[in-house]
């Protein structure tokens, strides 16, 4: 049974290095290591009521995040949804290789990449195939890189071309109408994340911590901006955010650059990484979910458990929590929805990030004998609901207001991509590379 409350649950128990008796000592338990705190709603926000503004239609969601600033707001999907095609683009998730990209949304057409690369068009009524392109390198580039397979990197959309960045180290534009290949560019390294585009200009992360802008017309090398290497991250990558002539980078060392989409020059930079934290896992700093940018104000997390708000123009920080997350904020009016660690489903204030009401989604398959860890993904809010997807196979639709569970579906198999939502339709890619349109 999946269960959605509001609040924090107290955790119970505990274990320690010894079998002997010992003596208890009275008085209130306060954790020793900073950040292992539970997360609970502020009781400043005890009064705050959730309002948002009307759900819009948007036909498109042509690249990772909805656009390049990544904010999408409150978006229209109406009735009950249910499956009104599926369809495969191709090789999903295996042993070696894990399916990382979102489908985007163009002009009608719904296109896709699998983990062998191939890049498919589909139609968005129907799901029926338009074409489909294979981006594998020549044999050359499979000596420079050990491999004919690739995994990551991710699409985006503009003025007819489809931008395709990838594991093999190269930023490709594809026509829209055919899928032919218009140009191809080879960069240093590979790229895990989605290409970012904004204005005739496409900016792509390295694996290796570099930002490269290129044009998107011929895909000449514009400018390129580096950040500090790091030897581990969390699978996957976050795109750049791009709004009003400013282009704020994302690295998996916790570095985050405010710099000029224009020229590359730095405007500010700020670090999102661990701060005392003891355990190996919590101290990774990635800033894997895509950091957000409305008006002027940015919204980003990192792993390591640090959200902050910050200025766009000057980089101060307006309010800082302790909570950490791998998924993409998704911002709505005045109020920030994510997903944090530990599975817990959270509303925020965005003007001060207090904390409005959480909601516990399951952590394990098996929650008995806590096994197999559910791995939660999204939040994408359309048509009054907050819609999560799970490694289990199941979505759910919860209340943006209270948190509450208003529905669930089984999925054909696990989910840990995103869904994105374009003319009323909700997608949702499975791990198996199964596309299924909900309206």
């Amino acid at each position: 049974m999946i269960s959605v409350v509001l609040g924090a649950a107290l955790l119970g128990g505990g274990c320690g290095f010894f079998d002997e008796d010992v003596e208890h000592m009275e008085g209130e338990r306060i954790s020793i290591l900073i950040g292992d705190r539970e997360l609970m709603p502020d009781a400043k926000a005890a009064e705050v009521q959730v309002r948002l503004p009307r759900p819009v239609s948007n036909e498109n969601w042509p690249q990772a995040g909805g656009d390049a600033s990544h904010v999408m707001g409150h978006l229209a999907a109406k009735g009950s949804l249910s499956p009104v095609w599926e369809e495969s683009i191709g090789d999903g998730t295996d042993e070696e290789l894990r399916l990382l990209s979102t489908p985007i949304i163009a002009d009608g057409r719904v296109f896709t990449i699998d983990t062998s690369s191939q890049v498919m068009a589909l139609d968005a009524a129907s799901g029926e195939e338009l074409w489909e392109t294979d981006i594998t390198p020549g044999s050359e580039d499979w000596f420079t890189f050990g491999s004919e397979e690739s995994m990551g990197g991710g699409l985006a959309y503009e003025n007819g071309l489809v931008f395709i960045s990838t594991g093999f180290a190269q930023l490709i534009a594809l026509n829209a109408k055919d899928g032919k290949e218009v140009w191809r560019e080879s960069l240093p390294g590979p790229l895990r994340a989605s290409p970012t585009v904004a204005d005739g200009r496409i900016f792509v992360i390295t694996i290796d911590n570099q930002l490269f802008a290129l044009s998107s017309e011929g895909g000449e090398k514009l400018w390129n901006h580096a950040g500090i290497m790091e030897s581990a991250g969390v699978l996957g990558g976050a795109s750049p955010a791009v709004a009003k002539g400013v282009v704020v980078v994302p690295y998996s060392s916790g570095e985050l650059f405010a710099l000029r989409a224009s020229n590359g020059r730095p405007l500010w930079s700020d670090n999102l990484g661990a701060v005392n934290v003891l355990d190996a896992v919590s101290s990774l700093s990635d800033i894997r979910g895509r950091p957000l940018i409305d008006g002027n104000r940015i919204i980003a997390i990192s792993h390591s458990k640090r959200m902050v708000a910050l200025d766009l123009r000057s980089g101060l920080r307006a309010w800082e929590r302790n909570i950490g997350g791998i998924q993409s904020p998704w911002l709505a009016g005045d109020f920030i929805y994510l997903l944090a660690g530990d599975n817990k489903l959270v509303c925020m204030t965005k003007s001060d990030g207090l904390i409005v009401w959480i909601a516990e989604l399951r952590k394990y398959e098996d929650m008995e004998d806590q096994e197999n860890l559910i791995i939660w993904s999204g939040p994408a809010l359309a048509g009054d609901r907050l819609i999560v997807t799970g490694s289990h196979g199941m979505a759910l639709a919860i209340s943006p207001y209270t948190g509450r569970l208003l529905g669930r579906m089984e999925m054909p198999d696990p989910v840990r991509i995103e869904p994105v939502v374009a003319g009323d339709t909700v997608y949702v890619l499975t791990e198996e590379a199964d596309l299924i349109a909900l309206r």
